[in-house]
């Protein structure tokens, strides 16, 4: 059981670093674009920030999820592991 809970957990670090990183990355090449291309292309930075925002909604929507997931296998695994023999097979 204990190192079910160790192996979730690292993989829970493991993404919310990756997300992470994949954000900083997109957020910085948002402002590279930013000074390269100066006012002219005022909406395509307006529209590469919204497509940014969109992004960062879907990888929250997505951590929650993968979250969710994660505590629902949890519950299923304890259940199984502790219940077994009494409810389990009743």
């Amino acid at each position: 059981m204990v190192i079910v809970v160790k192996i979730v957990v690292i993989v829970v670090v493991v993404v919310m670093v990756i997300v992470v990183m994949v954000v900083v990355i997109v957020v910085m090449m948002v402002n590279v674009m930013e000074v390269m291309v100066m006012p002219n292309v005022l909406m395509v930075v307006v529209m590469v920030k919204m497509m940014v925002l969109v992004m960062g909604i879907v990888i929250e929507v997505v951590v929650v999820v993968l979250m969710v997931m994660l505590v629902l296998v949890m519950v299923v695994v304890i259940v199984v592991k502790e219940g077994g023999e009494g409810y389990g097979c009743g």
